[in-house]
Parts: C-alpha cells; sequence; structure tokens
C-alpha cells in the first residue's frame, strides 16, 4: 500500500471518527508496510499505540480490505529509536503514558499529560455560557478568581452541590480559561474514577514511580467526583500524598463533589480536613429566575439551528416552574421541545409542551406532603409539631404554622379543607387567611421572605 492511498483512507476514517478522535489518534499515525499480512504503523508513544490498537484496530482493518489490500491484521511500534515490540490489535488495558523510555527519546511532562487526559473538554462548558444567579454566584466568582491562573490565593477550591448544577462547567470553565490565557501551564482535569483506574494499573504494572513523577508534576490538577474515591483506602492515600505534594509546590488543586468534604462517608479525615482547608463553595439548587435565565440562553442558541421554530408566550416560565430539581433534564427538556417543532413544523405552545414533555413533567410532578412541610417548619422553627397543628394561639406558634400552610398551598395538590383537616381541624377559611397574610409578609418583612424561601428550597431539594 502506497502513502498516497492510506492518505484517501485517512479522509474516510475522519468521517467516521469524527474530528476530535482522528486529530488525537488517527493522524499521528505514520504507515510504514505491508508485510505478511501484517499492516505495521509507527506511533510516538507505547500509551497511544494500545489505545489505538484497543479502539480502532478494527475499523483501520476494514478500511484496509475495503479498499483491496490484504491484510489480516494492524499493529502499532514505536517510532524511531525505540526497541518497544509492535503491539497487536487485541483488547488489553491502557497502560500509563510512558514519562520516559528506557532507552528512547525522553517524552516531556505534557505530551504525557495531553496522552492522559482520555476525557477531553466540552467546548460548551465555558464561563461565557454559564448562566450565573444568586444560588451560584459566589461559586462562580470563585472558579473565575482561580481561572486567572495569578498567585495561588486559595488551595484548594471545592466546589460541591447536588446532580445537574453546574459542578462540571465550572470545572470545564476554569481548565479552557487557564489554557487559553496561560497555555503553558500543565492543566490536568479528570475524573476520580480515572485517578483510580491509574492508580490501580501502576500498582499492577510495578510502574508506581511514573505515576508519582506524571501526577506531581502537574502546573493545575482538577479532580472531578472526588466522592469515587471515598472507601478506597489505597487510592485515598496515594491522592492525600499527591495532594501535599502539589500543595508545597505551591500549585492549584480544584476539586468537585456532590455534597460537603466533611459529608462524605468512607472518606479518611485527614483527606476531608485537607480538602476544608481552602475554600468550600455550594452551589445551591436552582431558583426560578436562574432556571428562567438558563432557558433563554439556550433559546438564543438553539434558534441558530432552529429558526424557524417559534416559541409561545409563557412555555419558558412554565417549564422554569415546572422542572426544578436539575438543569440537565430542563435544557434536555428544552432541546426536545424545538426537535420535535422543528419536525412537526409547529410553534412550541402550551399543548405542544405538555404532550412533547408529558413523561418528564410526570416525573417532575411534586410529591410533597403535608405531613413533611409541617415537620420541615417546625424543625426550622424550633417548635414541636404538636404544637403547629394544636390550637395555640400564641405568635411563636401562630407564625410557623401560616408559613406551613402557604407551603401546602404552593407544592401540594390538596384543597384548602383539606390542608385545614391536616391542621387539628381547622376551617379552609383559617388557611385563605394565612396563605394570604404570608404573601403580604413576604413584600414587607425581609425575615419572613427569606424563611419562606430557605424551607421551599430545602423542600424541594
Amino acid at each position: 500500500m502506497t502513502q498516497e492511498k492510506w492518505g484517501q483512507l485517512r479522509k474516510k476514517l475522519l468521517k467516521t471518527v469524527g474530528q476530535n478522535n482522528f486529530a488525537t489518534w488517527i493522524e499521528p499515525l505514520e504507515f510504514q508496510e505491508v508485510d505478511d499480512g501484517v499492516a505495521v504503523f509507527s506511533v510516538p508513544t507505547n500509551f497511544m499505540g494500545n489505545y489505538v490498537s484497543q479502539n480502532f484496530a478494527d475499523l483501520i482493518l476494514y478500511e484496509l480490505n475495503t479498499a483491496g489490500e490484504s491484510v489480516q491484521r494492524v499493529a502499532f511500534q514505536v517510532a524511531a529509536n525505540s526497541t518497544a515490540r509492535p503491539t497487536a490489535p487485541t483488547p488489553q488495558p491502557v497502560p500509563l503514558p510512558e514519562v520516559a523510555q528506557p532507552k528512547g527519546e525522553a517524552i516531556s511532562s505534557a505530551d504525557a499529560l495531553e496522552a492522559l487526559q482520555a476525557a477531553p473538554l466540552d467546548a460548551r462548558f465555558t464561563f461565557d455560557s454559564f448562566v450565573v444567579g444568586k444560588p451560584n454566584e459566589l461559586a462562580h466568582a470563585a472558579a473565575r478568581r482561580v481561572a486567572e491562573g495569578g498567585p495561588v490565593t486559595f488551595n484548594p477550591l471545592v466546589l460541591y452541590g447536588g446532580v445537574g448544577l453546574g459542578k462540571t462547567h465550572l470545572m470545564h470553565a476554569i481548565a479552557w480559561e487557564l489554557r487559553s490565557r496561560h497555555p503553558e501551564l500543565n492543566v490536568l482535569y479528570l475524573s476520580a474514577e480515572q485517578f483510580m483506574y491509574r492508580f490501580v494499573q501502576a500498582l499492577r504494572e510495578r510502574r508506581m514511580m511514573d505515576f508519582k513523577h506524571l501526577f506531581r508534576s502537574v502546573d493545575v490538577l482538577m479532580v472531578d467526583d472526588v466522592q469515587f474515591i471515598a472507601g478506597k483506602d489505597s487510592t485515598q492515600e496515594e491522592f492525600f500524598h499527591t495532594f501535599n505534594a502539589l500543595v508545597d509546590q505551591n500549585k492549584q488543586i480544584i476539586i468537585s463533589a456532590d455534597r460537603a468534604p466533611g459529608e462524605i462517608k468512607d472518606l479518611e479525615d485527614r483527606v476531608k480536613s485537607r480538602l476544608q482547608c481552602g475554600l468550600v463553595v455550594d452551589l445551591h439548587p436552582t431558583d426560578y429566575e436562574l432556571r428562567l435565565g438558563i432557558l433563554q440562553t439556550k433559546v438564543q442558541q438553539h434558534r441558530a439551528t432552529y429558526p424557524d421554530v417559534q416559541i409561545a408566550d409563557g412555555v419558558l416560565e412554565f417549564l422554569a416552574h415546572r422542572i426544578s430539581t436539575n438543569v440537565r433534564v430542563l435544557e434536555g427538556a428544552l432541546t426536545r421541545l424545538f426537535a420535535f417543532a422543528s419536525l412537526v413544523g409547529r410553534e412550541i405552545d402550551m399543548d405542544l409542551t405538555q404532550d412533547c414533555l408529558a413523561d418528564v413533567l410526570r416525573a417532575s410532578e411534586r410529591k410533597i406532603t403535608v405531613e413533611e412541610i409541617q415537620r420541615k417548619v417546625s424543625e426550622y422553627y424550633n417548635i414541636r409539631l404538636s404544637d403547629i397543628i394544636g390550637p395555640k394561639r400564641l405568635r411563636s406558634y401562630a407564625r410557623p404554622r401560616q408559613v406551613a400552610m402557604y407551603l401546602c398551598k404552593q407544592l401540594t395538590s390538596r384543597s384548602l379543607p383539606e390542608i385545614g383537616r391536616r391542621f387539628g381541624g381547622r376551617d379552609h377559611t383559617t388557611v385563605m387567611h394565612g396563605v394570604k397574610r404570608i404573601e403580604e409578609l413576604k413584600l414587607t418583612d425581609g425575615q419572613i421572605a427569606e424563611d419562606v424561601e430557605m424551607l421551599r428550597r430545602a423542600l424541594e431539594a
């Protein structure tokens, strides 16, 4: 096979694997020869050879045979002066990238880190596309400060919060910004699961010195979903030592988790202590205004793809109100609406929204009970549950009772008479008065407004 023919095959592979995979894994391959039914390619590193062998060898073999070449298998060998043997296309674990070849030219830490970056950064997750609101403004400001790449001001930065609140978006945004502002820095972003996998593999292959050298040579270490190393004692110990080594070198560490470090079960105390010594920032559940802002931003993005699709007034407000727990679900619902409306040639109105998103809306229906609201309010105001339900009219009991009635009206589908019965058999007019009173106080009493909002977030979390 000629180099020209290989060039033609590369164009077919580009269409099949996509631009990112092609640039990372296929483009560096150099065709050498076809010897006795084996197509031999040279690769820059053992890591790349093993990865391509495991993930793309069958595709390359298929394209070679489709082009008329008589090839039974594909092999990869490290280029030029390395004595490494060709890698056969048999499934095998992907090894750690070589930090230095024993008999060849040394590979820089930057090259090794690039090979390690198995999960590429998402181009959509930048600071420009992140919608800032009150629940996430502190996390956004802290991420921005770290992304400037100046002297380390707080180390580590820990971002935590529930599913779909923007932790991964901010992590990717920091990495993009750092690479743009300071391309000379070694920025390594990976999940805690990847860290654990690399560690276990290094133990198995007796290459711990390579592992330690690689992770201690970064300028910025970013570990996503650190809760996954909880309970893995050996991995936690290595993470602890890596953490200390980087802090001692004044290198930046950025961590994300689904809860505060102190609340992660089976995480060693010394690891918790290290994570808590920096800035720990909570991404709160989204409020209505933030969800609406996210939807409005996404609508502008979708208009580039679906310029003819119109969206009726009230639809975004409806979605922001009904889908309140997960931003990913919210964005996915809007994407589905635009795609469906484009296919059927209709405007996105309330009828189409309810038909198209019936399953999502059912799943996101509020299932908060009156009893749950009563219990949460009594805990918040530090009074007994019996005092909220009972007949006492003291102000210290009456105001929390009215707050609980208001939340029952807002967050459940119960009727006013039924709510009254759950509050010690009170009349529905008493419930109406309580709800109206809280609505009035929210406008004039900042403390009541804050109490109601805090309780609503706690109940919807």
